[in-house]
C-alpha cells in the first residue's frame, strides 16, 4: 500500500476546495485520468476551471470498461467544453492481468499510466493525476503502487477530500455525477483466480446494463462461469421479486444459464474478502 496521508489538520469544505485549486494551479498543466466516475469527473471539472486548455481529461477505452460509461464520460466532457482524449489500452492482452490475482489492478494501471505518460510528453504537460480520495487510503489498492511508479499525483488526497466532500462539491458545480454510484471496472466482478476474458466482460456488462434499465441503480453481476450472482441493496429486494422474471430474462439473455440473488445484498468490493494475501 502506497503511503499517502491525510492533512494533519481537518479543513472545512471551502478550505479543501481552495487547497485543491491551489495545488492544481501549481502544476501549471495537468492530465486527469478521467473514467467518468464521481472523483475523476470532479477533478477534471476543477482542473479545467483552474487551468483551462492546459488541462486534459484522458479516458481509457478497453473491454473492461462498460461502453455506456465511456459514452457518458465523452458526452459530459463535450457538454462542459473540456479538452478530452480517448486512448485505447491493451491490458486485456497482458497475461499477468488476465491471470486475475491480487495484482490485477497494478498491471491495469501500469498500462494506463504508460499511455498517459506518453500523452503528457507529446502534449508538453507537466503532471498526471488520478482521482484517489482519502477514503481510498485504508483499502488494498495495488493501482496506487503503479501511480507511485509513474509519479502520478493524487490532489484530492493532498487536499484532504473524502468521497462525501467530492459529492457535495460536485453538486455545487452542477455535475451530474454528484450522486452517481461507484462503477469499478468490469473485471472486478470476476472472482480472483478466475481468468479474465473478453467474453466474460461482455456478459457482465450486458447483464448489468439490462438490470439498470429495470430500475436498479446499484447493481453488480458477479461472474461464476455459467452462473450470474446478482448483488443489489437489501432495500431493493422487494422490487427485484416484482420483476424477477424480467431480470432473469436480461441475465440469461446476456449469456448466463443461471441467475442467483446474493442473499446478503450488495457490498462494495464483495469479492475482496476471498483475496487474503493473494498476490500481495
Amino acid at each position: 500500500m502506497v503511503e499517502l496521508k491525510k492533512p494533519e489538520i481537518e479543513l472545512s469544505l471551502e478550505q479543501k476546495d481552495a487547497r485543491l485549486r491551489d495545488l492544481i494551479a501549481g502544476y501549471g498543466s495537468l492530465i486527469v485520468a478521467y473514467s467518468g466516475g464521481v472523483d475523476s469527473t470532479f477533478l477534471a471539472g476543477v482542473a479545467h476551471e483552474v487551468l483551462g486548455d492546459k488541462a486534459l481529461a484522458v479516458t481509457s477505452r478497453s473491454p473492461s470498461v462498460a461502453p455506456e460509461e465511456l459514452e457518458a464520460a465523452s458526452e459530459l466532457a463535450e457538454k462542459r467544453g473540456w479538452r478530452h482524449l480517448i486512448v485505447d489500452t491493451d491490458e486485456i492482452n497482458d497475461p499477468r492481468y488476465l491471470a486475475n490475482d491480487g495484482r490485477r489492478c497494478f498491471f491495469c494501471k501500469t498500462e494506463l499510466y504508460t499511455h498517459l505518460d506518453k500523452v503528457a510528453g507529446d502534449e508538453g504537460i507537466t503532471r498526471v493525476a488520478n482521482g484517489a480520495n482519502t477514503d481510498d487510503l485504508g483499502d488494498y489498492r495495488p493501482g496506487m503502487e503503479a501511480a507511485k511508479n509513474f509519479e502520478v499525483v493524487s490532489p484530492l488526497v493532498e487536499a484532504g477530500m473524502t468521497k462525501q466532500d467530492i459529492r457535495d462539491l460536485s453538486l455545487k458545480m452542477d455535475l451530474p455525477t454528484w450522486d452517481k454510484p461507484a462503477q469499478p471496472c468490469l473485471s472486478s466482478r470476476i472472482p480472483y483466480g478466475t481468468v479474465v476474458s473478453v467474453e466474460a466482460l461482455g456478459m457482465i456488462g450486458k447483464a448489468e446494463k439490462g438490470l439498470r434499465e429495470l430500475g436498479f441503480k446499484v447493481v453488480r453481476v458477479r461472474h461464476y462461469g455459467e452462473t450470474a450472482r446478482v448483488e443489489i441493496p437489501l432495500t431493493d429486494f422487494d422490487r427485484f421479486e416484482e420483476v424477477r422474471s424480467e431480470a432473469s430474462a436480461v441475465v440469461i439473455g446476456a449469456g448466463y444459464e443461471v441467475m442467483e440473488l446474493e442473499p446478503n445484498g450488495f457490498k462494495s468490493g464483495g469479492l475482496n474478502a476471498a483475496l487474503g494475501d493473494l498476490g500481495r
